[in-house]
């Protein structure tokens, strides 16, 4: 049994220099539709053509190339940070929160490659 249940989406976050040039490009060559753009978080988000996952774009100003993070929706983060962390599962510092927004915590597999969950705080 799973120390924690994800929800049924997936964001798989990118590195890149300009999250809007960027968005026009997913949109233009693969019909990935802007679902939003939060300047205010450095933030972008798309729609796949798979239900359920999309693509996350962060701005940076030197982006690692291949940088790909897959990011996995969660009811209550907290919770699950804990009994990750319990179970002796390596976390990149604090969770962090744009309020009003979203809560992401990034940690990482037995190789070392990065993981992240994100609590949605969009609703209610």
């Amino acid at each position: 049994m799973a120390l924690v249940t994800l929800d049924e989406t997936i964001t798989i976050a990118l590195s890149v220099k300009d999250r809007h040039a960027s968005a026009g490009w997913y949109d233009s060559m693969l019909g990935f539709k802007l679902i939003y753009h939060a300047d205010e978080a450095g933030w972008s988000e798309l729609q796949t053509n798979t239900k359920g996952v999309t693509i996350g774009l962060g701005e940076h100003a030197k982006p690692a190339p291949g940088n790909s993070v897959p990011v996995f929706g969660i009811a209550d983060l907290d919770l699950a940070r804990q009994k990750l962390e319990q179970a002796g599962v390596k976390f990149d510092g604090e969770t962090d929160v744009v309020e009003g927004m979203v809560k992401t915590a990034t940690f990482y597999d037995p190789d070392g490659n990065a993981l992240m969950l994100a609590q949605d705080l969009t609703a209610g």
